[in-house]
């Protein structure tokens, strides 16, 4: 199953930091993959300043397996998952109904 036909891929700190800030609109099969270089909670936490919508947000370990799920909204400070996290998918809220914690998710 296909979770999102389309993905940008953020690797560089710049990329990253900017996520989806000051973004209009994100069509529902579309969203971001935040890499890091190595597992962690406080690396792959996430800001919702300057964001003017609500997402879903998908942290993954090293094997691409979904290790929590939560829907940030609008001008939060920070969002961070409850295990290390490598890979952290952005979305629209309905991807949060799509995946589970647990499962493991392949990029292509």
């Amino acid at each position: 199953m296909v979770v999102l036909a389309r993905v940008r891929w953020c690797q560089s700190y710049w990329s990253r930091l900017r996520g989806l800030m000051l973004c209009r609109h994100l069509p529902e099969d579309e969203g971001l993959i935040l890499v890091y270089g190595h597992e962690s909670i406080l690396d792959t936490s996430i800001h919702m300043l300057f964001m003017l919508f609500a997402i879903a947000v998908v942290w993954l370990d090293k094997n691409g397996q979904v290790v929590d799920k939560k829907l940030a909204k609008p001008w939060r400070p920070f969002y961070a998952s409850h295990k290390p996290a490598q890979y952290v998918v952005e979305a629209r809220p309905s991807l949060l109904d799509r995946v589970a914690v647990g499962d493991r998710l392949n990029f292509e």
